[in-house]
Parts: C-alpha cells; sequence; structure tokens
C-alpha cells in the first residue's frame, strides 16, 4: 500500500459549483463508508481588527475542510487568504469568530501538545543548548531528568543531529536549528504536525534536505503532517493532498489528491504528472490573485517560479 493510501483509505478530488464555504468532503473509505476526520472546521468565520484604523479585516469567510488521520496535507493560497489564520486555529492559538474547528470530534479550546506547530523562524530558546530546547516538553510532560535526557538525545538522532546535543542554536546553520524544532516538536508526543512555512528561511539545498527528512518521519511515524507554503513545487512533492484556498476572505477552492510515485524522491520533479499539477495550480492561484487585486487595488501580487510573492506583509 503506498503512503497515500493509509490505512486503506482512498482520497479523491472533489470540487465544482458549490456554495462559497460548503462543506469539501475529500475523503472515502471502504464500502463508502466514511471515518472521522482528525481535523474537521465547519463553516469557520475569522476577522481581525487594524489597531490603527479600527477596520475589520476578514480572514476566513466561512471555511469547511476536513483532515483525516494519518494524511499530508498542504495549504497553499494567495497572500492573506487566511492560511496562516486556518493553522492557528487548528493549534489552538486563535478561536473562531463563528462556525466550530473540531480535533477528534471535540472543539478546540486552546493549544495542546497533541497538535504541535513548528514555526518558520525555529522558536528556540537561546539559552539552552539543542537537548535542552529538546528536553523542554518532555518536562511538561512529567519524565525524570535521565528519560528527558535520553528522549533528547533520542529525538536528535531520529533527526541526524547526533553529536550536537550540547550545541547552543547560535552555533547551528539554519538548517541545524530547524531540525532541532523538529525534534522539539515529535518531543511533544503529538498526533498532528502543524508546520508555518518552516523552511523559508533556508537555502535551496538545505530546504529539499529537510522535505526528504520531514518525510521520512511521516512515512515511519504515521502522524498527521499540515504544510503551509507558498511553494508549489514544495507542495506538491511532500502532499499527498493539496487544499487550495480563495482570496481573501479565505475558504477552500478546491482539494487536490497528488498522484505520484512512491517513495517520493528528487526525480519525481521530473515526472510528467508533476509538471501538469504545477501548471494547474499556478493557474487556479492566478485566479485568486487576479480577484484579490481586482477587489483591492491594493499592493501588486505576482506569481514568481511557482513562488506567490506580495509587497506587504501577509496577513494572518
Amino acid at each position: 500500500m503506498r503512503h497515500g493510501d493509509h490505512r486503506g483509505r482512498r482520497l479523491r478530488h472533489e470540487r465544482g459549483h458549490r456554495a462559497r464555504g460548503a462543506p469539501l468532503l475529500v475523503e472515502a473509505g471502504e464500502a463508502g463508508a466514511v471515518s472521522e476526520p482528525l481535523f474537521k472546521a465547519e463553516a469557520v468565520h475569522k476577522s481581525f481588527r487594524d489597531p490603527k484604523s479600527g477596520a475589520s479585516l476578514e480572514a476566513l469567510g466561512g471555511l469547511s475542510l476536513e483532515i483525516q488521520e494519518g494524511e499530508f496535507v498542504s495549504v497553499i493560497g494567495p497572500s492573506g487568504s487566511g492560511k496562516t489564520t486556518l493553522l492557528y486555529l487548528m493549534a489552538g492559538f486563535l478561536k473562531p469568530d463563528s462556525g466550530r474547528l473540531l480535533y477528534k470530534g471535540a472543539e478546540v479550546d486552546g493549544p495542546s501538545p497533541e497538535r504541535t506547530v513548528i514555526f518558520q523562524d525555529y522558536g528556540l530558546f537561546p539559552w539552552k543548548t539543542a537537548a535542552g530546547n529538546v528536553e523542554f516538553p518532555l518536562k511538561a510532560r512529567g519524565l525524570s531528568p535521565s528519560a528527558r535526557r535520553a528522549g533528547a538525545r533520542k529525538y536528535l538522532s531520529m533527526v541526524h543531529l547526533d553529536g550536537f546535543e550540547d550545541k547552543y542554536p547560535h552555533q547551528l546553520s539554519g538548517g541545524m536549528k530547524q531540525r532541532v524544532g523538529i525534534a522539539r516538536a515529535l518531543a511533544c508526543g503529538p498526533d498532528a504536525v502543524l508546520m508555518d512555512e518552516p523552511f523559508a528561511a533556508l537555502d535551496n539545498i538545505t530546504r529539499e534536505m529537510l522535505q526528504e527528512e520531514i518525510l521520512r518521519l511521516w512515512s515511519g511515524l504515521g502522524k498527521t503532517f499540515v504544510l503551509i507554503t507558498h511553494h508549489l513545487d514544495e507542495a506538491i512533492f511532500m502532499s499527498r493532498r493539496i487544499i487550495v484556498m480563495s482570496a481573501r476572505p479565505g475558504v477552500v477552492k478546491e482539494s487536490i489528491a497528488v498522484d505520484l510515485p512512491e517513495p517520493r524522491t528528487a526525480e519525481v520533479k521530473t515526472h510528467p504528472a508533476f509538471t501538469a499539477l504545477k501548471a494547474r495550480l499556478m493557474k487556479s492561484l492566478r485566479e485568486e490573485v487576479e480577484k484579490s487585486l481586482a477587489a483591492s487595488r491594493g499592493p501588486a501580487l505576482v506569481l514568481d517560479m511557482g513562488v506567490i510573492k506580495v509587497a506587504e506583509k501577509e496577513a494572518l
């Protein structure tokens, strides 16, 4: 069974003409039975108030989606479409203004070690060593000092940082810092790993190496991974399903199953299906960028080499 067919599930792409924000069903089990999703958003609305003008900015406009246990899902969309807002709702950092965000059938009411986040800026404690950073969630889990030390070595070894346990963040490269962040996230013992553009600050070679590292961990651990990214190549290479967000206020425009040869290696990027899917995603995103420009007449957004850029910082 391929990794994308987790526990015998068959993902399908469902799109077409539906009401804005209507539930998007993306998974069917055997004999037509639908399993309980790990995450489920039901008509979620979320707005933010500009502290200067007092104006309200609607980030999500009735978003509905489902993510099944064991999936690797990427979320892409134009800047300001609410991708990070969605991730923070899933993590429990934010709450919906209306609608519901469910995890294992219960409303998310705050952060939990079951839903850990890997951030773009690493988020490491500069005064702690690599091992000390990884030990932090183990201490919160009530492990003894000796068990914490053993756990830190275990998780750092999983990301190939053996021998770097006593190094401080300023002594590590960007890629190594992110490996520590990944090890710390896994030390929380999560069922879901939520990643907010975790490779954005890295050079291309390091980025590609960490992409492969994350896929190796996903394949071996069987956990759910959700990736927010602006890079189409990254989304296609890593994902088994891609969720495309609409222009703000964000809803799910479409959900696309990624059917590529397994295991995923660098060679898959030359596969005709990879190229075709990238062209399709570019077209879909360009449509949303044009809608955003027409609606706001704001800063220019452009699509360049599969990366969505914006002239000002993206709203959450």
